[in-house]
């Protein structure tokens, strides 16, 4: 039988990844994404920042897509386009989309845009269950919490695919 294994065993220290205090401003998050993601070409990792308040408090998480919602103008996302195609809408003049408004719009605090941390997992529980959770909730990454209150780290479907399926193709 095999040994039980447990989200301590697979997740990544707080420190390991990346994070950033709410009042960080959109421009700053692009910032830290770039640097974090697209720069070192880490392709394990999801494109996933940790939002914290002043006492390390998980507040909640941003994704590219959240920063590309976040500044894209208001006139792409108004109900002036609601009427044409999608096809329409990506032939939008990308200057229309991504110019000085959203150059101002990249000022706002990325708490305007981030999503609430609600699912977590403790370094105890298994393996297993941080699995289901990612799957059916369909999260790239879930906060892992000491003691009901501490964040410790965090797990990635990566190690949760790695270490799954070294189980299902072991012989």
């Amino acid at each position: 039988m095999a040994e039980r294994k447990i989200v301590r065993d697979i997740m990544l220290e707080l420190f390991e990844y990346p994070h950033i205090p709410y009042w960080f401003s959109i421009e700053q998050v692009i910032k830290v994404m770039k640097a974090s993601f697209i720069q070192s070409q880490k392709h394990t990792d999801p494109l996933v920042v940790l939002v914290f308040d002043e006492k390390y408090n998980l507040l909640g998480t941003v994704t590219p897509k959240d920063v590309l919602k976040g500044i894209t103008s208001s006139n792409f996302n108004s109900s002036v386009l609601s009427h044409v195609t999608v096809e329409e809408k990506t032939e939008v003049d990308w200057n229309s989309l991504f110019g000085e408004e959203s150059k101002n719009l990249a000022q706002k605090p990325v708490s305007e845009i981030m999503l609430p941390a609600k699912h977590f997992v403790d370094p105890l529980d298994p393996v297993t269950k941080a699995a289901y959770l990612m799957t059916n909730l369909d999260l790239p990454v879930l906060p892992v919490i000491e003691d009901k209150k501490k964040l410790v780290g965090v797990v990635r479907m990566f190690e949760i695919f790695d270490i799954i399926s070294d189980e299902i193709i072991k012989k």
